[in-house]
């Protein structure tokens, strides 16, 4: 793949170069050792506790994050589409190591960049500096939601989250689409897929939602959030 290609790929589309020109972003590129690496469904790109010397940035395709525990059960932790990075709050951590495994979902293209040349590029660059602190400050508040979602003990308090969670995303409005399969959903919250299954009727039943598929509707939002105490 050519810079030129890549340059388009990440032109307006991936949040490390969000407000650069494409002459910026092919400056950058032409002064950085990166390289591509393509991956087959449900390859794994890192496993845990491996090094993480890099930073990669999904080109292509979906990437998650999984934690995978001795018996078999499954976390995803994060969801990665085209425009999304991993590894940049590792890579410069002291004890630089993947806390879980990543995993590519789709076929995918993902382009890395190691630690010495991060650094260059944030000095050569203020946009992509600035686009740094920027992930790396929404990582933080993503994790401090993660820390939120933790501390609730019971299956009807993680899935009034998760739920109330998308409804903020969505400005609000009563009616969305869940932005994953009921499947990928049980996986994000850790809990088994007919138990979530039960708690959505419960909640229907109890007229908090409704739902058809992937579709919701919130019709009681305060007692949505009464779930959670």
């Amino acid at each position: 793949m050519s810079n030129d290609n890549i340059t388009n790929l990440l032109y307006n589309k991936h949040k490390l170069f969000k407000g650069m020109s494409k002459e910026e972003i092919g400056g950058l590129l032409d002064k950085s050792d990166y390289y591509i690496k393509h991956y087959a469904k449900n390859q794994v790109i890192a496993s845990e506790l491996s090094p993480c010397n890099h930073i990669g940035i999904v080109l292509k395709g979906i990437v998650e994050i999984k934690k995978i525990y001795t018996n078999g059960k499954v976390v995803t932790l994060a969801r990665l589409e085209k425009g999304n990075i991993f590894g940049e709050v590792i890579v410069s951590s002291d004890m630089n190591r993947y806390p879980a495994n990543v995993i590519s979902i789709d076929q995918s293209h993902v382009l890395f960049i190691d630690k010495k040349h991060l650094e260059d590029l944030c000095h050569i660059n203020k946009h992509f500096m600035s686009n740094m602190l920027n992930l790396l400050s929404n990582r933080i508040l993503m994790l401090n939601k993660k820390i939120t979602f933790l501390s609730y003990q019971t299956i009807r308090q993680k899935v009034a989250f998760y739920l109330l969670q998308e409804y903020k995303k969505n400005q609000k409005k009563a009616m969305f689409t869940l932005p994953v399969s009921r499947k990928d959903m049980s996986e994000q919250l850790g809990i088994p897929r007919p138990s979530l299954s039960r708690e959505f009727i419960k909640l229907k039943d109890e007229g908090l939602i409704d739902y058809e598929s992937k579709a919701i509707k919130i019709i009681d939002v305060q007692g949505l959030e009464d779930c959670l105490f």
